[in-house]
């Protein structure tokens, strides 16, 4: 795993400043604000109860196995682009932005992060892959819940932080009333890193096994993002620093960067996915062996 070399401060904060050529939206692909999981709709009476369900059920105990069962990594063996094409059947339950097919949300991240910042092509390929992991609601995975793949992930083992979307349902989660689990630090420390911590299981944990495992030469910060970018928690309400050590505060700018694309480039817009296709495949062959255990 490579490990980005110090960044030149001008262009990390150029980046985080965002690039001239992106315009946040106001609103997402229902003409409602983004993230608002308040709106009464039909969509957001569904989301609700998928947090609920994802809630109660999202313990320790229950990360523990599923990390066990899939860092065996023996379901299949496939490319990246196999796995992106494999996802095409897919629109996630938990999102209150978008009802597209996940690569068509893929390409539109990677797309949106190339115009802006062309010579960061880990962050292309990052963009492409971060929600490869949501293969795991598939047959040939296992066929997981949506609660078990998608949604806001969050640390488990320790107090679930009043910022996490839906808090309430918590009260019904077995560690909630755990003294174990339900203090600040819990099973923790203060600044052990976020490394040494169990996020709730979901397809950001499982896309970061695989590719530690097959030995990706993305740098850390990529790596950060892919298991991270859910975690509003920490990017959004600044929770669970206590946590963190000096890498994860370094690899948490280059998250906060990716986030803007992540969530603000879903659109109806759509991507000629043949057209951009060779030069993601070069960026596959640059950072990836050519078939990934999964």
């Amino acid at each position: 795993m490579a490990v980005l070399a110090d960044s030149n401060d001008n262009e990390l904060k150029q980046l985080q400043d965002g690039g001239e050529g992106f315009t946040v939206p106001e609103t997402n692909s229902f003409g409602q604000t983004f993230r608002d999981y308040d709106v009464e709709s039909e969509r957001q009476k569904g989301v609700e109860e998928f947090y609920r369900t994802q809630h109660i059920n999202q313990t320790c105990d229950f990360v523990k196995r599923m990390r066990e069962e899939y860092g065996k990594l023996n379901r299949v063996e496939m490319s990246i682009w196999e796995c992106c094409e494999l996802l095409n059947e897919f629109v996630d339950e938990s999102d209150p932005d978008l009802d597209e097919p996940q690569i068509e949300h893929l390409l539109q991240t990677a797309e949106a992060i190339r115009k802006d910042y062309p010579n960061e092509d880990w962050l292309h390929l990052t963009g492409l892959i971060h929600d490869l992991g949501k293969v795991l609601l598939h047959p040939d995975f296992g066929e997981l819940p949506q609660w078990a793949v998608v949604g806001d992930t969050f640390p488990v083992g320790c107090a679930f932080d009043e910022s996490i979307v839906h808090h309430k349902y918590f009260k019904e989660n077995p560690d909630y009333n755990n003294p174990a689990f339900n203090t600040k630090y819990g099973a923790y420390s203060e600044g052990c890193g976020l490394d040494n911590v169990l996020m709730s299981w979901g397809h950001d944990d499982y896309m970061y096994l695989v590719a530690k495992e097959n030995k990706t030469t993305l740098p850390s910060a990529g790596l950060f993002i892919i298991r991270y970018h859910s975690f509003y928690a920490l990017h959004r309400a600044d929770a669970y620093k206590h946590l963190m050590n000096e890498e994860d505060i370094e690899n948490l700018k280059w998250l906060k960067i990716f986030n803007k694309y992540d969530l603000y480039s879903k659109s109806k817009v759509r991507v000629d996915v043949e057209k951009v296709k060779p030069y993601y495949l070069s960026l596959i062959e640059k950072y990836f062996p050519e078939k990934l255990r999964w």
